[in-house]
């Protein structure tokens, strides 16, 4: 069965940086798309990041766009999220997650990890 496991949240203060991992088991690994998607209490789910099956492609959502870094080692089978100039309002859940297509909508996912709490302090 498909597992995925996020770790290196945290927390930190604004200005600073955190990296995310996002170990997978269970499926062919670089067969698939893998995207970060967070959610803030009381907010919607939103797409942060999305990366090809052979890291050659990214996507960004606008609200991360110069500051967040995907990226992924097939080998590892491990995707990545490197936060950098972090905000107050970055504070939210990251989950990470196997996409259907290279795309941001959360509706191309289908497997998704526990999530790791990000808290950012101003």
């Amino acid at each position: 069965q498909v597992r995925l496991v996020e770790s290196g949240g945290g927390l930190v203060q604004a200005g600073g940086s955190l990296r995310l991992a996002c170990a997978a088991s269970g499926l062919t690994f670089n067969s698939y798309t893998m995207g970060w998607i967070r959610q803030a209490p009381g907010k919607e789910r939103e797409s942060v990041a999305a990366i090809n099956e052979n890291g050659g492609s990214t996507l960004y959502a606008d609200s991360v766009k110069g500051r967040f870094t995907i990226s992924r080692d097939n080998v590892k089978k491990t995707v990545y999220l490197q936060m950098n100039s972090l905000k107050p309002e970055d504070t939210a859940v990251y989950y990470c997650a196997r996409g259907a297509i290279l795309a941001l909508p959360t509706r191309y996912y289908n497997y998704w990890g526990q999530g790791t709490q990000v808290t950012v302090s101003s």
